[in-house]
Parts: structure tokens; sequence; C-alpha cells
């Protein structure tokens, strides 16, 4: 499998603060991964040293084995960021081929506009759409040129329920099909659904860097919260094999590897609970635990 985009010791200052601090991540041809962190993380950051719409302070940024900017590898890449703009005057339609133009063997026009599952709005001027329309559009935008490589920052930021699930079936279509995806998301349940790997980004460096299973087995296995008939505090929990315990709002969480153990302890602590719920623990747990601030 060959490398499609590479971070080498990457470095990336602005005045005093340094966004990016020594990030080394290598993707394959046809991964798809997600690119997780807290806000101010550095992951828009690390995806425009990827893409050379900015140069590192330090280290080096390859895609397909050339320097960014090189028009022989921005030729392979299809791109959706947080912050775009069109113009309002042309259709759907127009835009995508017009875009389609800059490609060497695009999508047809309908194919991507049916894509982004903005089939119904392909005549309409891009000036009237709504936010989620126009969120589909750019990704209409990315996917048009049929691109080896697509890097989507925040693409179902904005959309609602049914266009977001439309979204995310076309980004896992182009996974299958084998094009490389970049994604950063903060639903994390996108991620856990799409992403053959995590990376996890905070404050600058790579935290974590592997499967969703592999990341989720790195906490306790269930989460666990009830409702106590009485006031309860975390000294009811002393001794007892729990993680993340939150007593607020008149009710409880925590994880757990032993929920058996706990419950069973609880009742015989007279414990009296109410709307018991003991789940799988999921992404988000796991996420959390990475980057909680001490």
């Amino acid at each position: 499998m060959g490398t499609v985009v590479e971070l080498r010791g990457a470095r990336k200052r602005f005045g005093e603060i340094e966004a990016v601090r020594g990030v080394d991540l290598a993707i394959g041809a046809g991964e798809l991964v997600a690119l997780l962190g807290p806000n101010g993380a550095g992951k828009t950051t690390s995806i425009s040293l990827m893409l050379g719409l900015r140069r590192p302070t330090a280290g080096e940024a390859c895609l397909f084995g050339l320097d960014p900017e090189d028009r022989r590898a921005r030729s392979r890449c299809g791109v959706m960021l947080q912050e775009s703009g069109t113009t309002g005057v042309l259709t759907v339609s127009e835009i995508v081929d017009l875009f389609r133009a800059y490609y060497p063997a695009p999508l047809p026009t309908a194919r991507a506009i049916s894509l982004a599952g903005l089939d119904a709005k392909a005549n309409a001027r891009i000036g009237t759409l709504s936010g989620g329309e126009r969120q589909r559009l750019y990704f209409a935008l990315a996917v048009c040129g049929d691109p080896e490589a697509m890097f989507l920052d925040e693409p179902t930021v904005g959309m609602d329920v049914e266009a977001r699930r439309g979204v995310l079936e076309s980004i896992h279509a182009l996974s299958a099909a084998g094009k490389t995806i970049v994604l950063t998301t903060h639903y994390l349940e996108e991620a856990d659904q799409l992403a053959h790997r995590i990376v996890v980004i905070d404050r600058g460096v790579v935290i974590a860097d592997a499967t969703p299973r592999e990341i989720k087995s790195r906490i306790p296995s269930k989460r666990i919260n009830f409702k106590p008939d009485t006031p309860i505090g975390a000294s009811t929990f002393s001794g007892l094999p729990v993680q993340g315990l939150e007593v607020a709002d008149h009710r409880v969480h925590f994880l757990s590897n032993e929920p058996e153990a706990v419950l069973r302890a609880l009742f015989e602590r007279g414990v009296v609970m109410r709307d018991l719920e003991v789940t799988g623990a999921d992404l988000e747990e796991a996420f959390l635990s990475l980057t909680r601030r001490p």
C-alpha cells in the first residue's frame, strides 16, 4: 500500500503559539482516517500542512510523494474545508461543471450532484441554498473531480439528519471504491461508523493512532447510569472499580469493567436505583478519556 500523505516531524507556529508540535503521520492508499481532537488541537492546521495551504515551520509534508504545492499532487485531491465560499450567481450544476474542468478525468456532473444529495437543486442558484444545502454543495465540489484522495474537514456540520445520513453513505461508498479519505469531525459516531483508523491530536501532538475498536478498548467496557432515590456522593463508591464518576442533576454516571460487582456493592450499601442503564462504552468516552485535562 503506497503512502498518499505524510507528515514528518511537522511543526507549525503562529507567533507565540505552536499549533502543531512535531507530528509524524503517514496515511496509505485506500485508508479512511478520522482525525479527531478538541477545538484548537491542531487538526485543521495539520490538514492545511498536508495540502500545502500552509508551510510547516519545521519538518516536512508530502502529498503523493511530492511537495503538497505541486500541481501534479493537487490534481489528485478533492478538498472540503470548514471555510469555503462560492459565487451565489451560478447554479449548482454550473459551478460543479466549472470545478470538474480542473481535473483530468472528472465524474459526470449529475453523478457528483447525486453523491451530495442535491439532485432537486441542480438548477437552483447557489444564493438560494440553505446552509445545509451549501455544505452539501461543497461536498459535491470535493468529489466532482473523481480524486484519488479526499480531505473532508467537518463535512456534515449544519446538515439535517436525512442529508447527513446521505452524505455519510456517499463517503462510505467512496471509501469502498478505494478512495483515500482524511476526515475530521466532532460527531464521534461518524468516525466510529466510517473510519478504518482513528488519529487523535491534542495540543499539537498525536496522542493515539489505532482502529476504533482498539481506541475503545483503552477504557472500561461498560457505561452505567441511574437515578438514585436519595442523594448520594462520591464516598458511596469508595473502593469500587469505577472510572469517570459523575454525580450531577440527580443522576449518576460512571464507567466500569465490573458493572455487576459495582451494582451488587451499591445495593448492599442501600442505594435504591431507578432508570438503570448499562450499555457498552463508545468512542466518545474513549475520546474524552484520552483528551481530558488534568
